[in-house]
């Protein structure tokens, strides 16, 4: 079953618990004159997850579907989606539109640049690209300016059925899971490139107030910080 929560004023984070990997796959609503969707999840959880949308919002309303990289929980579910609602068209990158988007997808995306703004109504969305940050050639992340949310996919990816929001520490989180996974299959999937730390500082200089998590609780409070130790610790651990 998923769970909804407001992580951020008409932000609304609906969370699907798969035990067997001790993992939350979460996806992003925001509400608005022009609705965004952030994450579209798998094929299969299609269904659930509409249901969940519309305890907010008339699914066939969203305007926007976005996404970091072309990923089964990212994007899988992206012609379902566009099913549902006609008017909505995808987000992505040069890259992601180029390598797989374009490709995939029944509704051709729009493709954002670095720096490019996109206004829903009373939200402005920055894209920021972020090759191989957290992973894929493609990545890029959102930052909503008005209430100053990051929507950071597997970025302070950490494990477990936890809280929705918190204040406490997710960079501790984070750095256990990254020692962890060194031994399993999913050993590497964050790279430390000479590019790293860059992309990095440039998420840190927006000052993001909220970061909304894939894996994992979302964090409100000094969005800078957490970023540059994230950087850190991805430096720290990978090489």
């Amino acid at each position: 079953m998923a769970h909804i929560s407001e992580i951020a004023p008409d932000v609304y984070r609906i969370s699907v618990f798969v035990a067997n990997l001790n993992l939350q796959f979460n996806h992003f609503l925001v509400k608005d004159d022009e609705p965004l969707l952030f994450h579209t999840g798998f094929n299969r959880t299609f269904g659930e997850l509409q249901k969940s949308v519309g305890r907010i919002l008339n699914p066939g309303e969203l305007r926007w579907i976005s996404f970091s990289h072309f990923e089964s929980d990212e994007c899988g579910a992206l012609n379902q989606w566009l099913e549902a609602a006609p008017r909505a068209r995808p987000l992505c990158n040069f890259l992601g539109a180029l390598l797989s988007v374009s490709d995939f997808s029944i509704r051709q995306p729009q493709v954002l640049e670095e720096g490019s703004v996109l206004e829903t109504g009373k939200r402005r969305f920055r894209f920021c690209s972020t090759a191989h940050v957290p992973h894929g050639w493609d990545a890029g992340v959102l930052f909503e300016e008005t209430a100053r949310t990051l929507f950071c996919s597997d970025l302070f990816f950490h494990p477990g059925d936890v809280e929705p929001l918190t204040e406490s520490d997710i960079v501790g989180r984070s750095r256990q899971a990254l020692i962890e996974m060194q031994n399993s299959p999913f050993a590497y999937s964050t790279p430390y490139t000479p590019q790293t730390d860059a992309v990095f500082d440039r998420l840190a200089r927006l000052e993001p107030a909220t970061l909304a998590t894939m894996h994992g609780s979302s964090y409100r409070g000094d969005g800078a910080r957490a970023l540059r130790d994230l950087s850190e610790v991805i430096r720290e651990v990978m090489r």
